[in-house]
């Protein structure tokens, strides 16, 4: 054991590091900081589409649910690739894999730039998608293998706040460049600016004594993942899960831009900056989630327990959303931003229940059930807009949006129902004895 803290403090001192003193500033810097600019790469170009959306379709000629399909094949590439991820991670680690997937989200960016018309937009905003699959796992996985356990909660929300600033990027500071240079030329120079980060990655992120090849065969992980997805506890909390986390994605990532626009009736530029103001609300929610979780924890509160604080709050606020209450509009929108992706305090719970070996294949395959759940949402809401006759001027009916959010809200305490029956059993799991 002294050892092997040893080779990983000269490991760190090759990259600039020196001294037990400067751990954690190290560790934000060398790992934390790396990996969080390939997440707000990935948030960004995930977002972007609630902004440029209009443009697209008004340029390529996009129905409602065709612009949905578009948007969600970033969020289908993304989810196909995440029980693979989780195998490449556990074998080779996220510095080797985060960077050549990152190279691909480069080209992605650029093919969408030239594409001309629904078929080639889908294909590279699915490649997009591919190259961003490990953008938040991969900086999961980091933090299991350097960061100690009891912090991880509060590391996994450093992590999440710099995809919460790709957000707000992706809100009015893109919707300006887009009106200034168009839509090509900014996903031309996104792609370079992808490119430079997979570099960045590559060459900055120290690696793990110990961390990759796990001494499994190809074969084995891939049936340790089966045996992971199959466990009572993982269907316990996924529905939960994909249904809560699956719809903020859906919804902020591309319908929440027009909802403001057909719903309360916004010009672009309110538009532009209400996406930013709730952008910038999912900012300080991930980092309050995760001091709120880290000082809880700390005193022995269980991290699920506090998850459904958050939780609660979040539901609220779509209720408020889904009847459109009008004096409560922007507080909702703004509880909605903040508390949707709470999700991510279950992560710290899934390590340590299948233990650190199995954390990238235990994370990504929740992944999985979220991204796939978001997918489907996406897609499903623009097919339930297209069932209303479109507004003379322009747009899309408002009922459509009444409609979609409140299925899904169903969906959702669907989910809470189940989740709740079964969560003595969740809480009160050892760590590392999953059944697999």
């Amino acid at each position: 054991m002294q050892k092997r803290k040893k080779t990983e403090r000269r490991q760190l001192s090759r990259q600039g590091i020196r001294g037990s003193s400067e751990e954690i500033t190290s560790i934000l810097f060398y790992v934390l900081l790396p990996f969080g600019t390939g997440y707000f790469l990935s948030q960004m170009f995930r977002s972007v589409n609630a902004v440029v959306g209009p443009d697209l379709a008004r340029d390529i000629g996009l129905s409602a649910s065709e612009l949905g399909f578009l948007t969600s094949a970033y969020l289908l590439a993304f989810a196909l690739f995440q029980l693979p991820l989780g195998v490449l991670l556990d074998q080779y680690g996220p510095r080797r894999v985060q960077t050549g997937l990152i190279a691909l989200a480069g080209l992605g960016s650029v093919l969408f730039a030239m594409a001309e018309d629904f078929a080639m937009l889908t294909i590279a905003r699915a490649l997009i998608g591919l190259g961003f699959a490990g953008g938040l796992m991969s900086g999961f996985k980091a933090v299991v293998l350097w960061v100690p356990e009891p912090r991880r909660a509060l590391a996994n929300a450093i992590v999440m706040s710099f995809g919460a600033l790709g957000i707000i990027v992706a809100t009015q500071p893109i919707d300006l460049s887009v009106q200034a240079f168009g839509w090509r030329a900014v996903f031309f120079g996104l792609g370079g600016i992808t490119f430079a980060v997979a570099l960045m990655i590559f060459l900055v992120v120290p690696e793990k004594s110990g961390a990759n090849r796990q001494g499994e065969d190809l074969r084995s992980q891939i049936r340790t993942v089966y045996d992971i997805v199959r466990s009572a506890a993982f269907w316990r909390l996924a529905p939960l899960l994909a249904m809560t986390a699956g719809a903020h994605i859906a919804i902020q990532t591309l319908w929440a831009g027009p909802w403001f626009r057909d719903v309360a009736g916004l010009s672009r530029d309110d538009v532009a900056t209400h996406l930013m103001i709730v952008a910038i609300a999912f900012m300080v929610g991930i980092l309050l989630s995760g001091a709120v979780a880290d000082w809880f924890v700390r005193r022995g509160v269980h991290i699920l327990s506090v998850m459904n604080g958050f939780l609660v709050a979040f539901l609220i606020a779509e209720v408020l959303i889904v009847f459109d209450v009008k004096p409560l509009m922007l507080p909702a929108w703004l509880v909605f931003g903040m508390t949707g992706q709470v999700a991510v305090l279950a992560y710290p719970w899934l390590s340590s229940y299948y233990g650190a070996a199995l954390s990238g294949r235990a994370n990504t395959a929740m992944n999985l059930t979220i991204f796939g759940a978001a997918f489907c949402l996406q897609y499903a809401i623009g097919s339930v807009i297209d069932l209303f006759p479109t507004p003379t001027n322009g747009g899309y009916a408002p009922e459509g949006y009444g409609l979609s959010f409140g299925l899904c809200l169903a969906l959702q305490l669907l989910a809470l129902l189940w989740y709740a029956a079964g969560f003595r059993g969740l809480r009160t799991a050892p760590a590392h004895e999953a059944e697999v």
